[in-house]
């Protein structure tokens, strides 16, 4: 037996079980967090982190001759999008998110989580610092997941479910914000453009062709013409994603296309794509404890620290609690407005577009832009912790559930208050 066929045989096994430690969202979730703070320490020990970043590759065309960092947020945070496009669809069309009344809630939520942040850093700032409005709109999908997989062991799949969609319709509303107000060349004929690589991949897959040769291409096509339009080019996987079916041709049980798609894609996304996104984003330069204490006295800071969460908590608890309360809307079963409040919490984890609508608004670089950053810093840790001491609560009351449920299978002797769905109902467990 030659030495290849050894190696093959004993590396693919090997390398089979390293991706599907990858498919694990607290595996991601550290990697991520650690390419986070590796950028951290980068970009504060000198102008190699931020040489890199800024050093700029690729072609003219399609305005393609992008920086590094640049690469890292709008191209391979596209493929993070893609599997969130394809987990979410699977939700509303055969998931719990299918029952409008449930999927209202973390819509309205996101609307909430938009509005209130903004409001709360206007009141806050006057003058040329009002063009950061939009800089604590913004949810890290990213980020925001992987703080939730690393907390989360017993805690209810609804609650991931939920900030899934509370954060991809925070994305897509920060997204358009940039589109409308901090896009001063939007190419409509590009944008339109785009649409022709997107229906071919909906046909194709539509017909259930899975062949890589065709898709890759056209999911590249389509993400360079939503590029070249001006519009975030992330908003190309998100479509994409959603193109895919989810329920099998044949209408039996088992894994349609979106979830083989997301069971082949996710192990890049996470291992590969997300952590050096991370990198590249999160090197926030801080002038020593002398800078960083004046950089939060300042307005900008304050507002931005102060919307990411405070405005954030209240706006997605509020619009949420407000839309179960008047509508006919309702909370998931398995949650409580506890679960809510720490998801309201984490949806203050800025970072990424935050980042990028504070460049968008003060100037890479600007004095302005560096107290934005700060802010964007602060204000995402805070929210993470605060969040993180309600979710852990709320996970060893489960975890409590679990034991219960265990021990005593027919619910004989539990108090309905501690059971899931029970009597008491969400609001009360």
């Amino acid at each position: 037996m030659s030495d290849r066929r050894l190696f093959e045989r004993g590396s693919w096994p090997e390398a089979s079980r390293v991706v599907e430690l990858f498919r694990q969202e607290t595996i991601g979730g550290i990697l991520l967090i650690g390419a986070a703070g590796l950028a951290l320490v980068a970009a504060n020990l000198g102008d190699t982190y931020a040489d890199i970043r800024d050093t700029v590759i690729g072609p003219s065309v399609l305005h393609l001759d992008l920086s590094l960092g640049t690469w890292a947020a709008d191209g391979l945070l596209a493929i993070f999008f893609f599997v969130a496009g394809l987990e979410l669809k699977r939700e509303f069309v055969a998931g719990d998110l299918r029952d409008p009344r449930r999927a209202a809630l973390p819509i309205a939520a996101a609307l909430g989580g938009v509005a209130l942040p903004a409001i709360v850093y206007v009141g806050v700032n006057d003058g040329d610092a009002l063009r950061g409005w939009a800089i604590p709109t913004a949810t890290d999908i990213a980020f925001a997941l992987a703080v939730l997989a690393i907390i989360s062991t017993h805690l209810p799949s609804a609650l991931r479910t939920f900030l899934l969609t509370l954060a991809i319709v925070d994305d897509l509303l920060a997204i358009t914000i940039i589109a409308f107000f901090f896009t001063d060349d939007l190419e409509i004929l590009w944008l339109l453009a785009a649409f022709a690589p997107i229906v071919a991949f909906a046909a194709l897959v539509q017909t259930r062709v899975t062949s890589w040769w065709l898709l890759v291409p056209l999911a590249l096509t389509a993400w360079a013409l939503v590029h070249a339009s001006g519009v975030h080019a992330t908003v190309a996987g998100v479509l994409l994603g959603f193109a895919v079916p989810v329920l099998r041709r044949d209408g039996a049980d088992g894994r349609g296309l979106a979830e083989h798609l997301e069971h082949v894609v996710r192990p890049l996304s996470a291992a590969v794509a997300v952590p050096i996104f991370a990198f590249f984003s999160a090197g926030v330069t801080i002038d020593g404890w002398g800078g960083f204490a004046e950089a939060l006295r300042h307005p900008i800071t304050v507002g931005v620290v102060l919307g990411l969460f405070v405005g954030k908590t209240l706006g997605v608890f509020g619009a949420a609690w407000l839309t179960s309360t008047f509508t006919h809307a309702r909370l998931d079963d398995d949650l409580s407005w506890w679960d809510v409040l720490g998801l309201s919490m984490l949806g203050g984890v800025g970072f990424t577009v935050s980042l990028l609508i504070g460049e968008l608004a003060f100037g890479l670089g600007s004095e302005a832009d560096e107290r934005a950053k700060v802010g964007v810093l602060v204000g995402s840790v805070v929210a993470a912790t605060a969040a993180a001491v309600v979710l852990r609560a709320r996970n060893r009351v489960y975890r409590r559930i679990e034991a219960l449920e265990t021990a005593d299978p027919d619910h004989d002797g539990i108090p309905d208050i501690f059971l899931e769905g029970g009597e008491a109902g969400p609001g009360e467990r």
